[in-house]
């Protein structure tokens, strides 16, 4: 129900900004649409291919290996390969969540491809190689991971108590 809500606010938000820009009469609403259609043909065949390579990779990983080490029994220390196999796995949303959707079929647990999930997108160890180091100061970057560090944790317990309340 929630979702639902949740993507009836989007709707509104997206037809009161379009109406806006019709309001301008300056082409913004052309312009915003043509960009828009880029975007979306340019996303639509990763999207695709990523949501059909998850079937190929959940089939493709050794389910008894993925259940030891990320089943629901895996506990803590599950949590932890899990957000350390997040900060290394390189890659965009397609890879990431792909990869946490294929984890999910063959056998991890729900708290564990979240905790993947999360260190993915805090941690991701490219990332902080090719942009942060080179343009942050390396005191900050290193003070940044430490901030994020339980983040994966969290969010594998929240889920964790979500579940007992099901």
């Amino acid at each position: 129900m929630i979702l639902i809500g949740l993507t009836i606010i989007l709707y509104a938000l997206v037809a009161w900004l379009m109406l806006t820009a019709w309001q301008r009469r300056d082409g913004t609403l052309g312009l915003s649409l043509q960009a828009a259609t880029r975007e979306i043909l340019h996303l639509l065949p990763r999207l695709a291919l990523g949501v059909i390579g998850s079937g190929f990779i959940a089939k493709a990983l050794p389910q008894d290996q993925i259940v030891g080490l990320f089943g629901s029994g895996s506990g803590i220390l599950g949590v932890a390969l899990a957000a350390l196999a997040g900060a290394l796995t390189p890659g965009g949303p397609v890879v990431g969540f792909a990869l946490g959707a294929a984890a999910l079929k063959a056998g991890a647990g729900l708290p564990q491809v979240m905790s993947f999930v999360t260190g993915w997108s805090l941690y991701t160890l490219n990332r902080m190689l090719i942009w942060e180091l080179p343009f942050m100061p390396s005191w900050f970057v290193r003070l940044r991971i430490l901030v994020s560090l339980p983040f994966p944790f969290i969010t594998a317990g929240l889920v964790y108590l979500a579940l007992q309340w099901r």
